[in-house]
């Protein structure tokens, strides 16, 4: 399970950035590399949804959801009352006694 949870997250995680690169800015054409607005505006209304701002939200929502269960599952394979180094061996060498005592 946290194996197949694992892939569905970085296969998403992939996709996510795929589609934000490929998205254009605000203001990608040429009034807006000269810092004119064109004709938007700063707080006008929003257009209809592209199918990469749909697909975005989509993604967000899947990489969310494949996080709180990763961390779920997580957190429920350790224990709290643990060390992190709990059952390693130590590398440390064995102190010997010196010679003649």
């Amino acid at each position: 399970m946290v194996y197949f949870l694992l892939t569905i997250h970085i296969i998403v995680s992939i996709f996510l950035i795929v589609v934000v690169l490929v998205q254009s800015g605000k203001s990608a054409d040429l009034a807006g590399a000269f810092g004119g607005g064109g004709s938007t505006s700063t707080f006008g209304p929003r257009g209809a949804q592209s199918a990469l701002a749909k697909a975005t939200t989509i993604g967000i929502v899947i990489f969310m959801l494949t996080s709180i269960s990763l961390s779920i599952l997580a957190s429920r394979g350790t224990s709290s009352n643990g060390s992190v180094l709990q059952g390693t061996k130590s590398s440390a060498p064995a102190q010997t006694p010196a010679p003649g005592k």
